[in-house]
């Protein structure tokens, strides 16, 4: 299940080796990984030349859901899930922890022990700072489980939590705070939808020693109504955490206060061009701050259709990068750019380690209006360079064939 195509490698790799970040620190080569369904891709990057290189591909027991990279950049944790939507059915029973090695000089991946069954589908993951243990979340239902790392890197047993945790509703993200001493887990809760009541989204924060998971607080403005929170980031160096609200298409900024939150948000900022003409399902997403810590980036989404001439075309919306310039004194985000993805529904972005590339997801094909015709907008990896000013350049994509599946989660990794 786990094999991995053969691969050569030649100057055309080599001349990617040493790179200079933005701030002037050397880094040495990059890797890209992108899912469609349980196959995940690897591409060479090229930073100077905002360029991708495919290369080989490993297949996981079921559709990638999300990946994180070990502390000493070794080895790359994923988690699976067959679980499916089949009108009032839930179905799927597959659900997996994998390690894999990454070799060093080319990012190439190779299967490290056996992977781990998993209760339930999992949504979103991490590692602890020195990546003793993964974290993982859980959306329905909610929870929460973490899992030792052992030393050889391979998966180890789960860790028995000491106390029943809150949760929340429908976790979507966790996040270990710069400490590594606090835990938070984003939870969204749930629109109403009109035969059913609205439900509260929160930050829930939990002190963490060793594994182990305590609750702390949970940070609800309004009571968590109006609240979607989906993802947030940290800054890089100072007390920040930038959060986005999936349905306000929102981003709002939380100051970490020794080891928890503020109850409240600092700021709060539209993401979108035009917040009072949303059609359909518009959904911020994603959040990264820049490595420099000078600026954000978020995700806006956007792929709700209407019949035209006898097919389901997108009605319109929003699929864009929006830019925020930070301010180094309160952490207040300004808005200086939105960038369109070329494409739909961008559920993932990354940035590259040095600060000069940036690549958007374009998660899924969407057939289009052109005039009085159609025309379909594939699935795709968008490359943008990343100014001086932060701001994105077009550069180019590279059109992905999703064959009826998504392309779900995407990450850049430092090797």
């Amino acid at each position: 299940m786990f094999k991995i195509p053969k691969r050569e490698y030649t100057a055309e790799f080599k001349e990617l080796a040493v790179k200079r970040v933005t701030d002037g620190q050397a880094i040495g080569p990059v890797a890209l990984y992108a899912s469609v369904g349980p196959e995940l891709t690897h591409y060479d990057v090229d930073a100077e030349g905002a360029a991708l290189i495919k290369r080989g591909s490993v297949m996981l027991p079921a559709n990638v859901q999300e990946a994180w990279q070990h502390a000493s950049k070794r080895f790359l944790y994923v988690i699976s899930s067959n679980r499916v939507h089949r009108g009032n059915r839930t179905l799927g029973d597959t659900h997996h922890l994998a390690a894999f090695r990454i070799e060093p000089a080319t990012g190439a991946l190779q299967a490290h022990g056996t992977p781990m069954a998993l209760r339930h589908r999992p949504i979103h993951m991490t590692t602890d700072l020195p990546s003793e243990n993964v974290l993982i979340a859980y959306s329905n239902p909610s929870g929460v489980s973490v899992h030792r790392i052992n030393r050889d890197g391979t998966v180890g047993e789960e860790v028995v939590q000491p106390g029943s945790l809150d949760t929340g509703i429908y976790p979507h993200q966790i996040r270990v705070a710069p400490s590594n001493r606090l835990v938070i887990l984003v939870t969204r809760g749930h629109d109403t939808d009109g035969a059913k009541a609205e439900e509260p989204g929160a930050l829930k924060v939990f002190d963490y020693k060793d594994g182990l998971l305590t609750n702390k607080v949970s940070i609800a403005p309004g009571g968590g109504y109006g609240f979607r929170s989906r993802h947030l980031d940290f800054h890089p160096s100072q007390p920040w955490a930038y959060v986005s609200l999936e349905s306000q298409n929102r981003l709002d900024v939380f100051k970490l206060d020794g080891d928890t939150l503020s109850p409240a948000a600092l700021f709060s900022k539209d993401m979108l061009i035009d917040p009072g003409n949303v059609r359909g399902r518009q959904h911020a997403g994603t959040v990264h701050v820049h490595p420099n810590g000078r600026l954000v980036y978020a995700a806006n989404r956007a792929d709700t259709t209407v019949e035209f001439e006898g097919k389901q075309v997108f009605i319109g919306g929003e699929n864009n990068i929006p830019v925020y310039a930070i301010n180094q004194s309160t952490g207040e985000p300004t808005l200086i750019q939105h960038e369109d993805t070329r494409g739909s529904y961008p559920r993932t972005f990354c940035i590259d380690p040095s600060g000069r590339i940036l690549v958007a997801a374009n998660q899924a094909p969407l057939l289009v209006r052109d005039g009085n015709s159609i025309r379909i907008l594939p699935a795709s990896l968008a490359v943008f360079r990343i100014g001086g000013d932060g701001k994105l350049e077009y550069v180019r994509k590279y059109d992905v064939e999703v064959r009826g599946q998504d392309m779900f989660w995407m990450g850049i990794v430092a090797l």
